[in-house]
């Protein structure tokens, strides 16, 4: 993109003073435009589609349907979207569900404004990513151990508070082989109890619980 062929922006963002201090900045670059402002995740589709952005700078808390929601179903509607996932927080699970969503790029806002538009001009032509420490704890969770399908089972179950019992009715399995997947599971996280595998199944973004 140059001066001529500016990167086209539309900003996500709830708050109105995020919202301009975030013009107010970027539009200091010659290449950097913003053509579309939206404060929730409900306006997005269509300000996407009066506009045609080459970019969506999208915040990940947002009232309603939050920006990881958004960017999926975004990347479904709009297959050429390219989404910057731009957020207070970078918890593993979000992070590995905000790219699964479909974003190419996730970076905090504590990042430096050189390292935000850095960031802008790459996913903006389709390039992924990531801050080195970003990147590096999202090789670490992807290299962790392999959980079976039946194992994933379980542990959404078991993230519901579901007993043992529970889930071998709701399986159509035994009781004893729900202990032994769960043991199993234990022993792959290094953790001792539900709980435990609870918060590292969480973590890893291999169980999602529902607001």
């Amino acid at each position: 993109m140059s001066e001529l062929n500016p990167i086209h922006i539309l900003l996500v963002d709830d708050h109105f003073i995020v919202r301009s201090g975030l013009v107010a900045s970027l539009e200091l670059e010659d290449d950097l435009r913003i053509v579309a402002e939206a404060e929730c995740g409900e306006e997005v589709a269509s300000l996407y589609q009066t506009h045609n952005p080459d970019l969506v700078l999208m915040d990940l808390q947002l009232p309603g349907i939050n920006g990881i929601e958004t960017t999926a179903s975004l990347s479904r509607e709009f297959t050429a979207a390219k989404v910057l996932m731009f957020s207070t927080f970078a918890r593993d699970d979000e992070i590995n569900a905000a790219l699964e969503a479909g974003a190419l790029g996730y970076l905090q806002k504590s990042a430096e404004r050189d390292e935000l538009v850095t960031a802008i001009r790459a996913v903006a032509t389709g390039n992924i990513y990531l801050a080195d420490d970003l990147a590096e704890r999202l090789r670490d969770l992807r290299s962790g151990p392999n959980i079976t399908t039946r194992e994933r089972e379980i542990l959404a179950l078991i993230a519901r508070g579901k007993a043992n019992k529970e889930i071998a009715e709701a399986l159509g399995i035994a009781e004893d082989t729900v202990k032994r997947h769960a043991s199993n599971v234990f022993q792959k996280f290094g953790v001792n109890d539900r709980a435990g595998a609870t918060s590292e199944a969480i973590r890893r973004g291999i169980v999602k619980i529902e607001p």
